[in-house]
């Protein structure tokens, strides 16, 4: 019996907390708010909703599924959201951006084997992204300072960034050097301000 509720807590740790009691990462206070988004879908991308696919092992070409979120170019910003990742036979997919509108900024990307890194710089932000495990992630972004990136609560990473106009993306996106099929289904999506 003390094995079986051992083992029971174990498994309640590795879940993160369901997405409508999260609350948002650093002291506030913040304002909720509800930006729009268009979807893109290039390639052999596919959106339904909140799941968002790359049906091809094509290595070359725009492969996306994504949802982009309108602009902001002042103050803090947060994004939260939940990834569950069902399928993954290719490699080196994007799930997360903070896009400057001149260019990439921040890109979260996955390997086959669940390692979470920084497309920009290679670095790893977490590993155990495996299939069927769900992710939190937040973004705090301060326009000219600083952009933080939470793990399942945890700050992982931070980079400095400048002035200019952003925009939050996420969904399944091939980066350079990544491929499909992947599949990945979002939830718990949120965003704040301040």
């Amino acid at each position: 019996m003390r094995l079986l509720a051992t083992g029971t807590l174990a498994i309640g740790l590795l879940v993160p907390a369901l997405p409508a009691s999260a609350d948002p990462m650093e002291s506030g206070p913040w304002t909720s708010y509800a930006p729009t988004f268009t979807v893109q879908e290039r390639g052999c991308g596919d959106v339904s909703d909140l799941t968002f696919k790359l049906n091809c092992s094509t290595d070359s070409g725009d492969q996306r599924a994504e949802r982009r979120y309108a602009t902001y170019s002042s103050g803090t910003r947060q994004f939260e959201g939940y990834f569950k990742i069902t399928s993954l036979e290719g490699t080196r997919v994007s799930l997360k951006q903070t896009f400057k509108t001149t260019g990439p900024f921040f890109m979260l990307a996955v390997e086959r084997g669940g390692r979470l890194y920084s497309v920009h710089g290679g670095n790893t932000i977490a590993t155990g992204a495996t299939i069927g495990t769900t992710v939190r992630v937040n973004t705090v972004h301060v326009v000219g300072s600083t952009h933080r990136t939470y793990i399942n609560g945890s700050l992982k990473h931070t980079v400095s960034s400048e002035s200019g106009s952003f925009y939050d993306k996420f969904g399944a996106y091939r980066t350079g050097s990544g491929k499909g099929p992947a599949t990945v289904e979002w939830s718990g999506v949120q965003f704040w301000r301040k």
